[in-house]
């Protein structure tokens, strides 16, 4: 029988790199960490839309910068820049910080980011689709395009 690990632990220093960039002492670091989890979850509820695939966040000195990952950032920024103005002022809010800098970044080929196929995934099946074919059709898109 195999020894059971976390699958991100475990390629992080070969293939994968840290979904969050900084450091605390050993007083504020579950705060922070708790912080993170937070505005990752605030970030996948309110930009569920928006094919989030990865989300980065960096925090020097007194200020926090998160990059967001999306297959379609027009609708992350929105019309003029108030979603995204909207967005850093609760993400302020959440972690309790003066200046938040929010960057996004086009995923090129969405077809091939293993978060949004289950994303793409998940959503056929809560329309009822046959999960075979879901899957089947998902393969075959990754395949084609990858």
């Amino acid at each position: 029988m195999g020894q059971k690990i976390n699958p991100v632990g475990f390629r992080l220093a070969v293939n994968k790199n840290w979904s969050s960039r900084w450091y605390a002492n050993t007083k504020n670091f579950a705060p922070m960490l708790a912080e993170d989890i937070k505005v990752r979850d605030f970030l996948k509820r309110k930009l569920a839309h928006a094919s989030v695939g990865r989300v980065l966040i960096e925090r020097p000195a007194k200020d926090a910068r998160i990059t967001i990952f999306s297959a379609r950032p027009g609708v992350v920024i929105g019309k003029k820049g108030e979603e995204i103005e909207a967005l850093k002022a609760e993400l302020r809010r959440i972690m309790g910080v003066q200046q938040v800098h929010v960057n996004i970044e086009e995923i090129r080929k969405p077809e091939i980011d293993a978060q949004l196929i289950a994303d793409s995934i998940a959503q056929q099946l809560e329309k009822r689709i046959m999960f075979r074919r879901a899957m089947k059709r998902a393969m075959q898109n990754a395949m084609r395009l990858g």
